[in-house]
């Protein structure tokens, strides 16, 4: 066990961008809420003095004007470019100087340096120099960056250089210059887009990842030192415009504002957080929607399906095998064509069929072929259509089909509907409540906990149930390869458990899925945390039996609904586990 490490008067800590921008407004409350010594790095020369004219003038356009005059006088042509760039070092060096300030009206002490992180040479020189002045470092805060934000078939390696060095060779470059194990702190401000990605910055989610990773790797080694790459969102500051403020309104992204950001790193740096060593403030980067165009493709993705790679799946043991969940089926479909096109959802599943499930034993093929098929586009209506198969090959090459669907994509989900015959009066006719339900006997749910469970039954009658469900969430170990997005493969099978209470309670029979007319989903399903299902019978033979669900909250507004599902009778025994 490593004892935490509070940051002290004495504490020096070496920050690469920390002069200017939000980095040097986090160090700035950094030394507010600890007044220690701060070695500032940045790329900006340090003038001790500003040019005559632009003394005492702090109104944009009256200094450009200035600028501009300045220039005529020396006998140059003043052009946009070259005022602004003047503009931009008077602006520079004042920020610096006011950080500067700032830190030592805290208590603590700055010094700053003008070099490149990314030149070896002269950063360790300079380094060592201040290191006489300040003291030995003790933390580093890792801020410089760059941007090229370009799609990926435009960048070129210049591009790439410029992003990757500052992030990646820099934290090499600032770790050459301290003895790794007497770091107490180690902060390295990466981002969202590392974490979640983002179209345009392929490279900068590279080298943030890049850091998060080298984080954990730094903290095995030196246990005793505090590491956290903190991921950051987009911050309230002026990189934000309020153009992209408005754009990123509309992708439901939330900015940081300055002053709760920078009070998050502080915390982030007490000593009852020594251990934790990634975190990520700021929103997820939900990409904008793909550019439809009117061309049909179709793709085949291949997987391997492995028992030990789904640990869910021995929560979903029949007649002794583990068997894929139909509802998986779907998820795995869906969730592929989402992927193809960003910012869109799968809304619907239609005419989905069951051929030949998907058992986990010597029946088990070496890999699974997923067909997708763009059958059609609405490219006004922001919509794609998918015709999907799941098969598989024998060893002697016979094609198996498991599963099929049709998927619709859409950029605007509809609002969720009200579903109308909503009725959740008690009727206390079925008592058993939660876990009762499940492996208590021979016509009980066979279900294990990651499909559980139906809470308890609010009313039922010879052509209804309404029940109350609970999914408590598992982790993403335990969903392995189908974890829980839009659509929901653990709530979605839960949802259909009611039938299976409604059928025995009747007529003593049990089911499994077959096939669904059709799947809508408005929006999540929620987890851990109460939801409901009304399940409406349509059609009873001694084969087979048809119903529609509402999954919906507690006044009705439906998160999903199974039109359709039709179930196929089994005799009860055949779900028990082989002796």
């Amino acid at each position: 066990m490593t004892t935490a490490t509070q940051i002290r008067p004495s504490s020096v800590f070496l920050v690469s961008g920390g002069a200017k921008g939000i980095t040097a407004k986090c160090t700035i409350k950094l030394a507010q809420q600890y007044p220690c010594k701060f070695i500032l790095l940045g790329r900006s020369e340090l003038l001790e003095t500003e040019p005559e004219f632009a003394q005492d003038c702090f109104d944009e356009a009256t200094l450009k004007k200035r600028i501009m005059e300045y220039l005529l006088a020396k006998g140059e042509k003043p052009t946009p470019m070259s005022v602004q760039k003047i503009f931009n070092q008077i602006s520079s060096n004042r920020e610096i100087k006011q950080t500067l300030a700032e830190i030592q009206q805290a208590g603590g002490q700055a010094k700053y340096i003008n070099v490149d992180v990314t030149d070896t040479q002269a950063l360790n020189q300079k380094i060592t120099s201040a290191v006489t002045q300040m003291g030995e470092i003790t933390g580093i805060i890792h801020g410089a960056g760059n941007l090229a934000d370009k799609l990926i078939e435009k960048k070129t390696e210049q591009d790439f250089e410029k992003v990757y060095t500052a992030k990646v060779q820099g934290l090499e470059n600032l770790l050459a210059c301290v003895k790794p194990n007497q770091l107490e702190h180690l902060v390295l401000f990466s981002s969202v887009t590392g974490f979640y990605g983002n179209i345009g910055q392929s490279d900068y989610a590279i080298a943030n990842e890049i850091l998060n990773k080298s984080a954990h790797s730094f903290k095995q080694k030196y246990p005793q030192c505090h590491v956290v790459a903190i991921n950051w969102g987009g911050w309230d500051s002026g990189m934000v415009t309020p153009q992209l403020k408005k754009e990123f309104a509309k992708r439901g992204i939330d900015i940081i504002p300055v002053e709760a950001g920078t009070q998050m790193l502080v915390n982030e740096l007490h000593p009852a957080y020594h251990n934790t060593t990634q975190v990520v403030i700021g929103s997820p980067m939900v990409p904008p929607a793909a550019l439809l165009d009117p061309d049909l493709r179709s793709y085949r993705i291949r997987r391997k399906l492995t028992l030990e790679g789904n640990p869910f799946l021995l929560d979903h043991v029949i007649a002794g095998n583990p068997v894929l969940p139909a509802t998986c089926a779907v998820s795995w479909m869906s969730d592929a064509c989402e992927k193809l096109y960003p910012g869109y959802k799968a809304f619907s599943s239609t005419d989905f069929r069951v051929f030949k499930g998907i058992t986990f034993n010597e029946t088990l093929a070496e890999e699974y072929i997923l067909d997708l098929q763009e059958t059609s586009k609405n490219i006004d209506a922001h919509e794609v259509n998918f015709s999907c198969k799941i098969s598989s090959q024998t060893p002697e090459g016979k094609t198996i089909y498991h599963f099929s669907t049709n998927i619709k994509l859409l950029r605007d989900v509809p609002a969720a509907p009200i579903y109308e015959r909503l009725n959740l009066t008690e009727d206390n006719i079925i008592t058993t409540i939660g876990k009762d339900f499940y492996q208590t006997g021979e016509a009980a749910l066979f279900h294990g906990s990651a499909f559980q469970q139906l809470r308890r039954v609010i009313n039922i009658n010879s052509e209804k149930i309404t029940t109350e469900c609970f999914w408590q969430a598992i982790n993403k170990v335990q969903q392995g390869q189908f974890p829980a997005y839009w659509v929901n493969a653990f709530t979605t099978d839960l949802s259909t458990h009611p039938l299976w209470i409604w059928l025995h309670h009747y007529h003593q029979e049990i089911c499994l899925p077959g096939q669904q007319e059709r799947y809508e989903q408005f929006a999540k399903t929620p987890y851990n945390e109460p939801f409901y299902v009304s399940c409406e019978v349509k059609i009873k033979t001694q084969t087979s039996v048809v119903a529609d669900f509402f999954i919906h909250d507690k006044q009705g507004k439906i998160y999903s609904q199974l039109l359709g599902g039709r179930g196929i009778i089994f005799p009860a025994k055949l779900m028990q586990p082989k002796a």
